[in-house]
């Protein structure tokens, strides 16, 4: 079996989770999702430069009413348990967890402990971030030991 951890920002979608269940075609795939709740508000003007940049005004001004931080690990909660169902209901096995710490850490943790085969990042663009080679499937090459495939996420949620 194939194993995969799977770092998200938010819930999958349908779309996603056909996505990357395909990946392999048909050789079975155990996932271990790490979800990273949204962080604190100093990530809120990159957040709300990459919603002007992709042309979305409406997303940047509204930046404001999305809970950061220690009131953000309610949805992050929920989004995790939605996208694990999902995963279960495509046949593939499933586990997950929070980011409690820094989510680079917590990447290369976890792919220790479960002896990952590949890591998958699958986010919303981040294009202040990626320009620069800050963001998480960048950073994570250099850190996991195994290869890293970065994919946009398919639809807001």
């Amino acid at each position: 079996m194939f194993t995969s951890v799977l770092m998200i920002e938010k819930a999958l979608t349908s779309a996603d989770v056909e996505f990357v269940t395909t990946l392999h075609g048909d050789e079975d795939v155990a996932f271990h999702v790490l979800l990273q709740p949204r962080g604190d508000q100093a990530d809120r003007l990159l957040r709300a430069i990459d919603d002007v940049a992709l042309g979305e005004l409406d997303e940047a001004a509204r930046e404001r009413e999305t809970p950061e931080g220690a009131e953000a690990k309610g949805f992050g909660e929920r989004a995790l348990e939605v996208s694990l169902q999902a995963l279960h209901a495509s046949g593939s096995e499933a586990s997950g967890r929070l980011v409690e710490d820094h989510p680079l850490d917590a990447l290369k943790t976890l792919v220790g402990e479960v002896e990952a085969d590949e890591v998958i990042v699958l986010t919303d663009p981040h294009y202040v971030e990626e320009f620069f080679h800050r963001d998480w499937a960048s950073r994570a090459r250099h850190k996991v030991g195994v290869p890293v495939l970065k994919l946009f996420s398919h639809s807001k949620v």
